[in-house]
Order: structure tokens, then sequence, then C-alpha cells
């Protein structure tokens, strides 16, 4: 699987990695295709519970590769097309987050020995909401893993879903459209399209470093004898 930039080709082979989890490859996997499957793995990332997902870096990827001159990837898709559908898939999938939430709360977060539904994130969730105001969904869009969960977690702490739209926009644009457009900035300086390969690598090492973070934080607790469960951080701290 290759993308092919101005200055080559590049290839992440990254044997130890997921597919799914190496922005590059992943963009590959579409092939013609590409625009498309970025837009549903944000809509996924953003709506259905599964963070495990190169969110932030996909984004930068996409706009460096806009940012290529190459007649390779012209057809996928120029910045402008991408800052206003990546936005609009984030929102869309953040709209099925708070619907599930609302909807399925209390069915999902209704005991407090669940492994990571805890009865208690609701309780906590809606102070720290109640705390920090609704700017916590914007926030919250920027933190890998959280943004996943916040959509729900303020669907089922029963957040109003107008309070909750406004600042969703607001996230979904400020996000969508901010890391994507930095990776088109950062694509045209020469430095960057020179050691584009190495940008890549960079990229895909950045993408594990929350599940990275997140065995470490397991593997500490149960040295230190706690349960892995209560280890766990509130989906909604950031």
């Amino acid at each position: 699987m290759t993308i092919h930039t101005a200055t080559g080709s590049v290839t992440t082979n990254l044997a130890l990695l997921p597919g799914f989890l190496d922005p590059v490859n992943l963009l590959n996997s579409f092939g013609t295709w590409m625009l498309i499957g970025l837009l549903l793995v944000v809509f996924i990332e953003s709506g259905l519970l599964f963070p495990l997902l190169p969110g932030d870096s996909l984004l930068f990827t996409a706009g460096l590769i806009a940012a290529s001159k190459s007649t390779e990837i012209a057809p996928f898709a120029p910045i402008g097309v991408l800052l206003v559908l990546i936005p609009i898939a984030a929102v869309l999938g953040d709209q099925v987050g708070y619907f599930i939430g609302s909807r399925g709360g209390t069915a999902l977060f209704k005991s407090n020995d669940a492994r990571i539904f805890k009865k208690k994130y609701i309780d906590e969730s809606h102070a720290f909401f109640e705390k920090h105001g609704p700017i916590t969904i914007v926030l919250a869009r920027f933190v890998p893993i959280v943004r996943t969960y916040a959509p729900l977690v303020a669907g089922a702490a029963g957040m109003k879903y107008r309070i909750f739209v406004t600042y969703n926009v607001l996230g979904g644009v400020l996000w969508g459209s901010g890391v994507t457009y930095l990776g088109y900035l950062l694509g045209q300086i020469e430095f960057v399209r020179d050691n584009i390969d190495y940008i890549f690598l960079l990229i895909v090492a950045v993408s594990v470093m929350p599940i990275v973070v997140e065995v470490g934080k397991r593997i500490l607790a149960r040295r230190r004898g706690e349960p892995a469960a209560e280890a766990e951080e509130v989906p909604t701290r950031s």
C-alpha cells in the first residue's frame, strides 16, 4: 500500500501495528475511495464508540496529502472540500453518540460493577459538565478517546440538545478544519516536503501513543495491586 507524494512514495510497513492504526496504510486501503473512507473513519470514531482509530493523525495526513503537488493524489480531494466535509462527518458522528447516550444511557451505565460504563461515570460527568460548562464538548474534541465518549455521556447525562449541538458544531469545525489545515500548511514547507517519509512515520508513532499510555497505566495498576477497572480514566475527564 503506497501513497505517492511530491517526493516519491511512502509505505509504512509496521508489522506490529494494526493497519487501521496507521493513517497512511488506512488511507491507502481505501484506494480510489480515499475521501469516503476518511469521512467514514471520522464518523465512526466520533459516534460509534470505536475510539481506537487515528483521528488526529488521519486528518493531519490528509492535509499533508492535499498540499502535495503530485498528480498521483490530486483526485483525493482539494483542501477546500476536506475543510467542509470533515467537520460535517465529525458533527454527524457526535449526533449519533448523543442519541445513543440519551436513548440508552441508563442501560449502558446502570451498574457501578461494569468494567467501562459505570453508573458513577454519569454522575461524575454531569458534575463535570456543570462545573466547566458546555465548552467541555469543544475541548473533548481534541482529546483522543475522550472525544468518542463525550457525546454519549452528554446525552446520557441529560445535556440539552440545543446546547450540545451548538458546542458540538463549534468543536467539530475547530477540530476537523483546524487539524486538517495545519497539515496542509506544514505540507507546503520545503523541509516537510523533503522529509515527508519521516513525517508520516512520526504521525504513525503519535497515533499509537494513547494506546501505549493506556497499556502502561494498566501495567502500573496491576503492579500496585489496583483493580484494572478502577485504574481506568473517566471518559469525560481531560
